[in-house]
């Protein structure tokens, strides 16, 4: 049968009327939040050091591969690493710095699944930059990923940085209460510390001093 073509304009209306519940079924498992929470990790205990200054290094830790999907979130996780300093590291004494370092943070695929690592590195010294000792916290985290679409991407991403972020502030006030204790301020250090540690840690190296530390009676 010849389709006149006058015929043509109805034909493309029904198309699009049988084909938009696909369409819309298409986009349906896209439909992520696209609006996210800011880091906020004022509620958390402070950590009072015995110096005078504390400086947050920002610049960018290095890209360990070239597939790292932190960009992509909507709260970069070096940022977030950096909040969580400024908001829990408290300077209070009268001399010496602490210096806070972002040496990673990334997001990389692995399959059907993204790997996310964050790690960070205090150091406390003199004014004049004399390193007198240094904690080092490490996490990781591994979830599923189906790759759904720019959205879902990053509601997975969010969910990921939001469960290392959380690791790492357990981890991290454990290893300065364990390799800066003679570091921290008075009445700090007597504080009970975090028993709960993640299970994506490790072990990391205790800090230097310049002179021998007595040991506990």
């Amino acid at each position: 049968m010849t389709m006149t073509n006058a015929a043509w304009p109805r034909r493309l209306a029904l198309s699009v009327t049988l084909f938009s519940p696909i369409l819309l079924s298409a986009c349906a498992s896209d439909q992520a939040p696209r609006s996210f929470a800011k880091p906020d990790f004022g509620y958390l205990p402070k950590i009072h050091l015995n110096v005078a200054t504390v400086d947050i290094d920002d610049s960018n830790p290095p890209v360990r591969d070239n597939r790292d999907m932190a960009i992509l979130a909507p709260n970069r996780p070096a940022d977030e690493l950096r909040q969580m300093a400024r908001q829990r590291l408290l300077p209070d004494g009268t001399q010496g710095r602490a210096v806070f370092h972002v040496n990673e943070a990334s997001v990389v695929p692995d399959h059907d699944k993204l790997r996310g690592a964050l790690a960070v590195q205090l150091e406390v010294g003199t004014s004049d930059g004399s390193k007198m000792g240094y904690a080092e916290a490490r996490v990781e985290r591994t979830v599923d990923y189906d790759n759904d679409g720019p959205n879902a991407t990053r509601a997975t991403l969010d969910n990921l940085i939001n469960q290392l972020m959380n690791d790492m502030n357990v981890e991290f006030e454990f290893q300065v209460r364990r390799s800066l204790k003679m570091y921290l301020a008075t009445g700090a250090a007597a504080q009970a510390p975090i028993v709960a540690r993640p299970v994506q840690t490790e072990t990391l190296a205790p800090f230097l001093t310049p002179t021998p530390v007595p040991p506990k009676p």
